[in-house]
């Protein structure tokens, strides 16, 4: 039989073992919990717009019990049944068409379009309910915060009347992201919209309860910068674009044809001609004849002048 004092063995091992795993467990999932990190959105992957709520009396913004800005969700438009998405790095043109313009409504866009209190909206940088990634394909959900957000303000344009109001439909919405746009590590850096101002018959009259459609033009870049230029990539740098120097050039070059076969078919043919009319002295039809003397007599006597060439 063993000594009391080593009875307990066989017991102590697996209770080792077994503290040693709990511990060797904590550690593989802490890890990845400090290195874990926010996803991304993948392409074409819907980006939800919110915008400021604002009081119809004054414009003034709401807060909500905790001092924090209230944000709720853009109009729904009919198109998606949904309010307003804008898909992830996807390159096209929108319509959100509110289907009825109710009375706050109508008094808020007065605001916005007499720039009394700006259409200030956001758009989160992370996918609202962004997964950490983590090892062992372990994950944990974690909200977004109000830093997790990109401002994206509308500038709004139209005119103010006394019973409706002309809005321009027509926005620009341009978005910005990190260079590694194709990537998970992507995030969206800055975004803003504004109106194209249109002409009076282009912009949209509305009152309360009319309908007003939204036509978006979405367009990204994936750097903090703009291009110089549209046609950045085909020119030849700065307002010089080699379409304008080959344009340049056809001009030209039609320009020495046309005097080309103006010389040779009219000029110089008309020049030809004259030329030989002198030679055949076909100028001499234009002199003038003088007799070959003067001469006067009166009763029998005469005296005459010669004013010929002697020989």
């Amino acid at each position: 039989m063993p000594p009391p004092a080593c009875r307990g063995l066989p017991y102590l091992f697996p209770a080792i073992l077994l503290l040693f795993g709990c511990l060797s467990g904590a550690v593989n999932v802490e890890k990845p919990l400090q290195g874990a990190k926010k996803a991304s959105y993948t392409a074409g992957q819907a980006i939800p717009v919110s915008c400021l709520n604002r009081t119809v009396d004054t414009g003034e913004h709401i807060t909500d019990s905790q001092g924090q800005l209230q944000y709720v969700p853009f109009p729904v438009c009919n198109e998606t049944d949904r309010p307003l998405e804008l898909p992830f790095g996807v390159e096209k043109d929108i319509n959100c068409t509110i289907a009825s313009i109710s009375d706050p409504l109508f008094h808020l866009l007065e605001f916005y379009i007499h720039n009394d209190a700006p259409l200030t909206c956001r758009i989160p940088t992370f996918p609202p309910q962004t997964r950490r990634t983590i090892a062992h394909s372990n994950s944990a959900m974690i909200p977004l915060s109000p830093d997790d957000h990109i401002p994206l303000v509308f500038a709004l344009s139209g005119t103010l009347q006394l019973s409706h109001l002309h809005v321009s439909p027509k926005l620009n919405i341009i978005l910005h992201t990190s260079p590694d746009m194709i990537t998970e590590d992507a995030d969206i850096l800055a975004a803003t919209a504004y109106s194209v101002p249109a002409l009076s018959s282009q912009s949209t009259r509305i009152v309360i309860g009319d309908p007003l459609t939204l036509q978006l033009s979405v367009r990204w870049y994936s750097s903090p910068l703009l291009p110089p230029s549209t046609t950045a990539s085909y020119g030849l740098g700065g307002h010089v674009h080699l379409s304008t120097v080959v344009y340049c050039l056809l001009s030209a070059g039609v320009g020495v044809a046309a005097s080309l076969a103006y010389f040779r078919g009219v000029e110089l043919p008309r020049r030809i001609k004259r030329y030989g009319k002198e030679r055949l002295g076909g100028g001499g039809e234009r002199g003038y004849a003088f007799p070959g003397g003067l001469g006067a007599g009166m009763n029998g006597f005469g005296s005459g002048v010669g004013t010929g060439k002697r020989d």
